[in-house]
Formats: structure tokens, sequence, C-alpha cells
């Protein structure tokens, strides 16, 4: 979970990746593994690490996707779960990567206008600390969060990056 940290940093609270369902107590949902997890918790380490730990040592870190509550979520969240298990153990087997690897988005190919302009997403963040209250936030998009929303992030990013004033060389 600390392989991005830099050396003499690669340590931490935080244990492996969830791979399967979990209840998250917080939001009363089941939870599955978010497909961008493994980049983004890694990342946000790093900028903990690089910032010279602003968040705490003690700074914990993870993402998943709500999938509902009672046994209907949890359903949700096992399929979920077992669909990104079997899909990135196939990828692993040569034969499967090539036959597959053709019929994927190639780099310059996406969704059409039609499914970007559709998509969306609908973030629920939450902070707990042991010296304040827990806070809470939500982010929401009109656009797929990975075409349609990106330069909106992009841009709204380096106005941040522009007017604050970051000791770090990276994150």
């Amino acid at each position: 979970p600390y392989a991005l940290n830099p050396k003499d940093h690669q340590t931490g609270p935080d244990g492996e990746d969830a791979m399967g369902p979990h209840y998250d107590a917080d939001f009363g949902q089941w939870t599955a593994p978010f497909v961008m997890a493994a980049i983004n918790t890694r990342e946000v380490r790093r900028s903990n690490a690089l910032l010279n730990y602003a968040y705490g040592k003690d700074f914990r870190y993870d993402e998943a996707m709500l999938m509902g509550k009672g046994p209907l979520g949890l359903a949700k969240a096992s399929a979920t779960s077992a669909g990104s298990l079997a899909m990135m153990g196939a990828l692993t087997i040569g034969p499967i990567r090539r036959a597959v690897g053709g019929r994927l988005p190639q780099p310059g190919e996406g969704p059409s206008q039609e499914k970007r302009e559709a998509g969306f997403f609908d973030l629920q963040l939450r902070g707990v600390s042991a010296a304040g209250p827990v806070l809470s936030g939500r982010g929401t998009g009109d656009r797929d969060p990975g075409y349609g929303s990106t330069s909106k992030m992009l841009a709204e990013s380096a106005v941040c990056l522009a007017q604050d004033d970051l000791g770090a060389g990276g994150g």
C-alpha cells in the first residue's frame, strides 16, 4: 500500500487492498473494490508523505464502491468483487489477454459522445479524526468521470496548485 512513497517511508497503518465485499459501518452499506483504488490510494499516501505527513503519520485512506444495504447490497458487492477478480485473473493468462486485448478499447478510443454525456459520478466522502468531528462531503459530476469530467477536474486542480503554497515537489 505504500509502494509509491519515498524510501524509508514505505510503511503505515493501511493494510492490503480489499479484494472482496466488505460491510462499511460508517456508510451502513456493503462495498466492492473500486477499479482505480489500487492507484489512487497510493497517490494519496505518497502525497501525505511528501507533505511531511500533513494528515498525520496515522493517516489511513481507502476507496470502494457503495453497493447498498442488506442482502441485495451484499449480493451486488459479492458479484462485483467476483467479476473483478475473475477478469484480473483471466487477463494474467497470455492467450486470454491477447484474445480480449483486441476487443478492448485501444489508445485513443473511448466511449461515444452520447455515452460520455450520459455518464455521471457521485462521490461520498467521510473523514474521521480522533481530534475533531467527523467530516462528510459529496462530489458529483454530470459527465463520464474518465472522459467528460476530466478536463474540468484538471482545470480546477491547476487553479488550486497555482494559488496554494505547496512545499512538496510532487504527490
